[in-house]
């Protein structure tokens, strides 16, 4: 699908996994976890229709990982 995705988080910066820059007990995995094992088709979310111009849609799945991010840290 043509959504705008994020960076993958076990890419190398600076010798560095970005994974890495997140504490094993953060609550954000927990959150990513959380919407892996969701069927964002069930739920509602259906392909984005593509305009000729103009950027690419965000993934719903990282939208909600963002919502969810927000809504737990009073944001």
């Amino acid at each position: 699908m043509p959504y705008i995705t994020g960076d993958c988080r076990f890419q190398l910066e600076m010798a560095q996994c970005l994974d890495d820059y997140v504490g094993k007990d953060n609550p954000v995995r927990v959150i990513d976890v959380f919407v892996d094992t969701l069927d964002l088709n069930t739920l509602g979310f259906q392909k984005a229709t593509l305009a000729k111009t103009g950027r690419p849609p965000f993934h719903p799945g990282d939208l909600i990982r963002l919502y969810i991010y927000g809504y737990t840290n009073g944001i």
